[in-house]
């Protein structure tokens, strides 16, 4: 029998490096960050880091509170 997995949902930061790349940054896990040459492919491959860091960290996993998050852009 298969167990399902609770789905999380995390919110995820993206900024342009000065090498032209995307970083992306799984703030709610310590360490979880990863990169790309699109932002698609940063948030590929954050994805890929946050289920690797779910598996290796369970218990820590565990302890990770939602963020509250509010997103506000403005002009200047």
């Amino acid at each position: 029998m298969t167990s399902a997995k609770a789905q999380r949902t995390f919110p995820i930061i993206v900024e342009k490096d000065e090498d032209g790349f995307f970083v992306a940054i799984n703030p709610a896990l310590p360490g979880c960050y990863s990169q790309g040459k699109t932002i698609d492919e940063a948030l590929v491959n954050v994805q890929e880091a946050t289920e690797m860091f779910l598996e290796a960290s369970p218990e820590e996993a565990k302890t990770v509170s939602p963020l509250n998050v509010s997103v506000h852009l403005i002009a200047a």
